[in-house]
């Protein structure tokens, strides 16, 4: 699950993403009212480099292609002002606000073109970027990364995961143009967003349920259907067993109960997709028996953001499916209202092929890839730029702000500033952060992730919140977790030759899931699944999965992963 949550769930990117917007090159995104530091490194000095050469002055164009991300609300922050000063460059920021993979396929249709893209590393987005590397519309890196070795480290083959080094970042018809970022550096540095159901603490009280005793698919069955038999009214509304946030995001995790990742063994030595697997069957009628009895809000897969914080504000959803963040972020105004009604995390919940002392296997990656269109009119300050961001010191500058000012170290380690940590602290817009350019858009450009390894963590973090997230962990990581390092089937599938043909059947898989779990039967369920499946057939599936099982022999698959 790679989805990344922005606006109010982006405190921990962490961010979100993958960091969890508006098209064209405005200098005013939209927050303001909050000046910025006027505490900021001097710049009366023109940058210059290593041997003492004043570097050129360059405006440098980029476009953060994650929908819902934001920027300051003035041209230049503290933060940019020292960017400035140590290379040279300003930046002008443009955010996406609508679909990534639209916005990809647009720049390069209609050549409105940044000078820097960066967007998601992955899906529709990544083979928009692929698609413009063959056309010629990127610049190529193959001869200038060794110069950068910043860049080069992030981009290095043990540094990228290998089914996404073979696809796309190792090379595109034998030459690179694609940059990774955000990949944690070492095992600490991975982000894990805690993805599970999580219950009102005083709602299991009420109905006499310990949430560590739901485990297994019965049991999750049967503390929904206790749950709704408790019949439980939140001003004169009924609460609603299971429920998520906007279209459907995230209540599908139970289909790890039922099947380990998207391609699973067939016993013989080869994988398929687990579409085609009972298993696939079996996890959908399940959702679709919690739908027929009322047990999952129908409205979730139709419902705005919005309307699904609402809903929570209002007390009326007593499980949530999502990432810990964000159910923390959307349940912060109910709880302050009534104490002991937190969410905390059921189970664990048991895992399809996992034993019960494995870690859990997070498939963290980076967030982004990076690339320098055609359109920059210098090719060397853009890497300039680039090449300093993912430098240690880029890295904390803009995760923590500038030392000294915002921060200092204690032990070798960055630690906050008291002022600056009540001001943010006090602020929950994130605005006042945004402001003085920490966890922008140069977070999402600066390297590997590193900011465990060689910073102090997260070190903005409100107390209350680590404390609750070091709870939930305790219980759902009891094992630990294992960042998988084998080939994504996936990505290997994508590079055959039926791909072209096949992709727009396999992009109907989630909507054709949430037709099943709606149909008026079981029966009709299995027919909607069978159809998508002839149609699959019919448009290259069989040859695909050859191909992918041929290009996979001798290779470790990931078949078990948990939900990122």
């Amino acid at each position: 699950m790679r989805k990344k949550r922005f606006g109010g769930f982006k405190s921990l990117l962490a961010i979100t993403l993958i960091a969890g917007l508006v098209v064209g090159c405005s200098n005013n995104n939209g927050d303001s009212g909050t000046k910025p530091s006027e505490k900021a490194a001097d710049n009366s000095s023109a940058a210059t480099s290593p041997n003492g050469n004043a570097l050129e002055q360059v405006t440098v164009k980029i476009l953060h292609n994650w929908n819902g991300s934001a920027g300051a609300a003035t041209d230049m922050t503290p933060i940019g002002e020292v960017i400035k000063e140590k290379t040279g460059i300003t930046v002008k920021w443009d955010y996406t606000v609508g679909s990534e993979v639209e916005k990809v396929n647009s720049i390069f249709a209609t050549q409105d073109l940044p000078d820097i893209y960066t967007g998601p590393a992955w899906g529709g987005e990544l083979d928009g970027i692929i698609k413009a590397a063959k056309e010629g519309q990127l610049v190529d890196l193959t001869d200038k990364l060794d110069k950068y070795p910043n860049l080069s480290k992030a981009l290095a083959k043990e540094n990228v995961p290998p089914a996404l080094y073979e696809k796309a970042f190792g090379g595109i018809d034998g030459k690179k143009y694609l940059m990774y970022q955000n990949q944690p550096a070492k095992p600490e540095d991975a982000t894990d967003w805690l993805y599970g159901f999580y219950v009102r603490k005083d709602i299991a009280t009420k109905i006499g349920v310990d949430p560590q005793s739901v485990i297994t698919k019965s049991d999750l069955y049967n503390f929904l259907k206790k749950i709704k038999d408790a019949d439980l009214k939140e001003n004169g509304m009924s609460v609603l067993p299971l429920g998520g946030f906007s279209n459907g995001w995230a209540v599908g995790i139970g289909n790890t109960m039922f099947y380990g990742s998207d391609y699973i063994d067939k016993g013989d030595g080869t994988i398929e997709h687990v579409f085609f697997n009972k298993a696939y069957e079996d996890y959908t009628l399940y959702y679709h028996k919690l739908l027929s009895e009322g047990l999952l809000d129908p409205e979730t897969f139709t419902q705005t953001d919005p309307l699904a914080k609402e809903k929570i504000t209002q007390g009326r959803i007593a499980v949530l499916a999502a990432h810990y963040p964000a159910i923390l972020d959307a349940s912060k105004e109910y709880v302050q209202a009534h104490p002991g009604s937190d969410y905390v995390p059921l189970g664990p919940l048991e895992r399809a092929g996992a034993e019960a002392n494995r870690p859990a296997d997070l498939g963290i990656q980076g967030n982004n890839v990076t690339v320098i269109t055609k359109k920059a009119k210098n090719v060397d300050a853009a890497l300039r730029l680039l090449d300093y961001l993912a430098s240690d010191e880029g890295a904390l500058l803009v995760r923590y702000g500038i030392e000294g000012t915002h921060w200092e170290k204690v032990d070798g380690k960055p630690v906050a500033k008291k002022e600056w940590f009540d001001k943010f602290t006090a602020d929950p817009s994130g605005k006042l952060r945004k402001n003085e350019g920490i966890t922008i858009g140069f977070e999402s450009i600066s390297g590997q992730e590193r900011s465990t390894s060689v910073g102090g963590g997260d070190i903005w973090a409100d107390q209350a919140r680590v404390a609750n997230m070091d709870k939930a962990r305790k219980i759902l990581r009891p094992n630990g977790i294992s960042v998988i390092s084998a080939y994504n089937a996936g990505d290997v599938m994508t590079k055959s030759p039926q791909w072209e043909t096949l992709k727009p059947s396999m992009d109907q898989i989630g909507d054709v899931w949430k037709t099943a779990i709606f149909a008026k039967s079981d029966t009709a369920a299995l027919k909607v699944i069978a159809d998508l499946r002839e149609q699959m057939n019919k448009t290259g599936y069989p040859e695909a999965i050859k191909y992918t099982n041929e290009n996979l022999k001798g290779k470790e698959v990931v078949k078990l992963q948990m939900p990122n």
